[in-house]
């Protein structure tokens, strides 16, 4: 028994938004959200259609967005390439989710509370231990939280969670280390398969379950997300290895460019400049210099 990734975009809004995945959301969502506890008794999942065959950065990162019965609005995203600017992508459309609930002439008592859940398959906080970290707005210096606090960011990084199987304890860790490890089993976990929900996941994600155009597009993701991720690392190493012979600001410039270089073949101008930061017109002036010389 084999099973798909749950970290490429066409499986895990399979596993997570389809019609058929309320059950999943919910226990997925009150194991990372309210450790556990059945806070969510119901959802109703806005965009259960899978995503198209697209190209470019789209691929490395995916969303499924769910209203709670009391109103509020989760975004869930899974983030598999740690691109430039990442986190500000993540308060931004926290925001416009929040925003963008108005009708015209609604007036703010309208608006409903956001949680953004982002997991990520890279060290969002370097430095910081604990895999989850939740953020909301407080006072600075007596940590007071502010009176209409709705929106509430909160990460899930994937490489700081370590535990084996024999390790898992809680539904919070079994879910994480589906979603970590499922690709690398061969059958369900004896003390997984007993959550009804995860079982229902386990079957969603099993190959046997798939025909085989699917497994080749899944296998063209899987192949893409890992030649991005092994651009972006290449493309840093170089870049460090010149920035310190030229200087820090000009070593991150540098580095921008040994990224793009590498990314070249892989994804469009716009893509590439959303990963690297570098503006669009550097990126065409790059991608032509480099038609130029081959």
């Amino acid at each position: 028994m084999r099973f798909i990734n749950p970290k490429t975009d066409y499986a895990f809004k399979k596993i997570f938004g389809s019609a058929d995945s309320k059950d999943i959301l919910i226990s997925f969502l009150n194991a990372l959200i309210y450790n556990g506890n059945s806070t969510i008794e119901d959802l109703e999942i806005i965009n259960p259609n899978l995503p198209p065959k697209v190209e470019g950065l789209k691929d490395t990162y995916l969303d499924v967005k769910a209203q709670l019965k009391n109103g509020t609005l989760v975004i869930i995203e899974m983030q598999v390439l740690n691109v430039q600017s990442f986190g500000k992508r993540v308060l931004f459309n926290a925001a416009k989710t929040y925003a963008f609930q108005l009708q015209k002439g609604e007036g703010y008592r309208m608006l409903k509370p956001v949680i953004a859940l982002t997991l990520t398959d890279f060290e969002m906080f370097p430095g910081r231990h604990p895999f989850t970290s939740r953020f909301v707005y407080r006072e600075v210096s007596d940590g007071y939280v502010y009176t209409e606090n709705d929106i509430e960011l909160i990460f899930v990084e994937l490489p700081k969670f370590t535990k084996e199987i024999e390790e898992l304890e809680t539904i919070t860790d079994k879910w994480i280390y589906f979603i970590k490890s499922a690709r690398s089993l061969d059958e369900v976990p004896t003390n997984m398969d007993n959550i009804p929900e995860l079982h229902r996941a386990f079957e969603i994600a099993n190959q046997a379950n798939l025909t085989r155009e699917e497994l080749e597009d899944l296998e063209r993701r899987e192949m893409f997300i890992y030649d991005q991720q092994g651009a972006v690392a290449l493309g840093r190493q170089e870049g460090r290895q010149e920035g310190r012979q030229e200087g820090r600001q000009e070593g991150k410039k540098e580095e921008q460019r040994a990224i793009a270089k590498k990314l070249l073949t892989l994804l469009d101008d716009e893509a590439i400049a959303a990963t690297t930061g570098l503006s669009r017109e550097a990126v065409r002036e790059l991608r032509e210099k480099e038609s130029e010389n081959l």
